[in-house]
């Protein structure tokens, strides 16, 4: 490498699921994005061609300007935990081992080999972090702060599934673990599993759900399932699950415990369901907590920054935050195996390469998480008059007056501007945006819109400096990863007295913005700020000047079963397959009635997502 020249670092997570691509150039981090925005499979796991592809020319290179190719994890060592597991329970698991052996071999043995084959033009080096070392990485090297502890929790890596250290400097160093196949990912997993949705993107659906229920449960679990420690440490009792070798999550010992076996997907849920998702949410609030105060205890540092799946768990996160055990916490927006893509290439600049931080303590290194495609507005015009659709191009702000306007009248917007979004959350680049004043508005997007279970929450985005009138949080959550108490200066006292339960708590009027309030009076929070979130802030202002409330409903722009929209041609295809109002690309207004052919988008499109 030339002193003079640019060192890039690439990324990749790949393989298992969420695959993803991130780019460094000096350690700054020019790109990242997950594959399946690009191919419109969800949770692809396939190498991230497409997403490599968009890293390289954002940056102008290619693969021969790329020193270091750095992947999320260490092949052999997985396997070797996969080997082990199915020798340890033989001959329990033979199927599941017959079925597993080709693609081990094929992806966890020879994948040095198979990424060589996936890198033409590439003659650098490929390093391999561990799993873990990549999550605490992508947690530590973008946050704000010069030191910190390090939590990082999720199913399983090659070995580890939680694992605590610290971060100093340009440096990382983990000192404990929990080692497989005891994991609190795994664990909501199971229960993701018999609640009837898909283990690896049904988790959130779980913790939505969880609100509606009453956590009756939890002591079974605590007492039958697993063993938890004053410091936050535990063991699964094995007998009650099937990851190990089998290909379910649960068995008939965890069935017959409970009752029942797992509810069938789409069928309808029953109190039951909602009171198992209550209860597996608090068993792991409480791991989360205790964790939490381990680590500040062994590490002493005043600021935690967390990373690996179960940081997606923004109630968990909002009880850490408002227990105030650290200072601040910072989450990795791409907190999944996708940000351990960028985790790894972080590994390789400042561990490998030994290369400092600069930070300030107060600004993180993310850029707000919008590090994927983005379009002029000369490119939108240029897209819309090749469709021969019409639009109304607006000058300067005015555009934001226009969408305060259609959102004060209750119709609800799809949301394109920038560069989009890395990580699972939309955070106003490829935004569904609506009035969270209104009532009828989270039935109205759940189900006409995402085409989508009811009981699903909106997250608001608000005005940083007005956040703390709607929600008790302690300081800002640009990422919409914590979720806090609505203010009960907020509340609608008389929802407080309701006698309904389960799903009908969906129509009281739970507050001044029911749409973004949750049953149990709590709120996924996104604050917006200028300085992070300068377009997408002019709007929320200007729908406070025009209205008096700084919060608006923001849900990422898909529909059920299909990633959020990536390119010009996703937003509209998806803008006129549902029931939403206008279009915003950019300075551009689109208005569904005008647009031609709706009826056989709608008909082509929908009948394609609900089959």
């Amino acid at each position: 490498m030339s002193e003079n020249m640019p060192v890039y670092i690439l990324g990749i997570s790949a393989y298992y699921h969420d695959s993803a691509a991130a780019l460094l150039r000096d350690g700054e981090i020019i790109a990242a994005a997950q594959e399946e925005r690009f191919t419109r499979k969800k949770h692809d796991a396939a190498f991230p061609k497409k997403a490599m592809a968009f890293c390289l020319k954002e940056a102008g290179i290619t693969l021969k300007d790329v020193a270091f190719v750095a992947f999320y994890e260490k092949p052999f060592a997985k396997f070797e935990r996969l080997l082990l597991t199915y020798l340890n329970y033989a001959p329990v698991g033979l199927l599941s081992f017959l079925k597993a052996m080709p693609a081990w071999l094929k992806e966890k043995i020879f994948l040095k080999d198979i990424l060589w084959s996936e890198l033409e033009g590439f003659d650098g080096d490929i390093l391999f972090p561990e799993h873990h070392e990549s999550h605490a990485a992508s947690a530590f090297f973008p946050s704000p702060f010069n030191e910190a502890a390090i939590l990082t929790l999720d199913g399983v890596g090659e070995w580890t599934t939680t694992s605590l250290g610290v971060g100093e400097g340009h440096t990382i160093k983990l000192l404990e673990e929990i080692r497989f196949p005891h994991s609190i990912g795994l664990l909501y997993s199971a229960f993701t599993y018999y609640c009837g949705f898909r283990v690896n993107s049904g988790e959130y659906k779980l913790m939505g759900l969880a609100p509606y229920g009453e956590g009756k449960y939890a002591d079974i679990i605590r007492r039958e399932l697993i063993d938890i420690k004053a410091d936050g440490s535990f063991r699964l009792n094995m007998k009650y699950f099937n990851y190990c070798v089998g290909l379910t999550m649960t068995n008939g010992h965890f069935h017959r415990l409970f009752g029942r076996g797992p509810r069938k997907p789409e069928t309808a849920l029953s109190q039951f369901d909602m009171d198992m998702a209550k209860s597996i949410q608090e068993v792991t609030e409480e791991i989360m907590l205790k964790t939490a105060r381990h680590v500040r205890e062994v590490t002493g540092k005043k600021y935690l920054c967390l990373a690996g799946g179960v940081a997606l768990n923004c109630v968990g996160n909002g009880k850490i935050a408002n227990a105030g055990i650290f200072d601040k916490i910072w989450i990795q927006p791409a907190a999944g195996d996708a940000g351990g893509a960028l985790g790894a290439a972080l590994v390789a600049w400042h561990q490998y390469l030994g290369k400092p931080r600069a930070v300030n303590g107060k600004d993180d290194l993310q850029k707000g998480s919008y590090l994927g495609p983005g379009y002029s507005s000369d490119e939108v015009k240029a897209f819309l008059q090749a469709k021969g659709v019409p639009f109304e191009a607006f000058d300067g702000d005015q555009v934001h007056a226009r969408i305060a306007e259609l959102i004060a009248a209750e119709k609800v917007v799809g949301y394109v501007q920038g560069r989009m979004e890395f990580g699972p959350r939309a955070l106003g680049a490829r935004s569904i945006i609506g009035d969270a004043r209104s009532t009828k508005m989270q039935e109205e997007m759940n189900v006409r819109i995402k085409f989508r279970e009811s009981f699903r929450p909106f997250a608001p985005s608000m005005l940083v400096d007005r956040a703390q009138e709607y929600v008790q949080l302690p300081y800002e959550s640009p990422y919409m990863l914590m979720v806090g108490p609505v203010q009960e200066s907020q509340i609608n006292p008389e929802s407080r007295t309701t006698t309904l339960t389960g799903l009908a708590r969906l129509k009281i009027k739970r507050s001044t913005v029911p749409a973004i309030t949750h049953v149990d009076y709590s709120a996924r929070v996104q604050t917006v700020s200028p300085e992070r979130n300068g377009f997408y802030y002019k709007t929320i202002e200007a729908f406070r000047q025009k209205t008096g409330c700084p919060v608006i409903i923001n849900t990422s722009f898909n529909i059920r079963g299909e990633p959020i929209v990536c390119t010009l041609e996703d937003a509209y295809r998806c803008f006129m397959c549902t029931n939403m109002d206008y279009l915003v690309l950019e300075n551009c207004v689109l208005d569904k009635t005008q647009q031609p052919n709706k009826d056989q988008y709608k008909k082509d499109q929908i009948s394609q997502v609900l089959d």
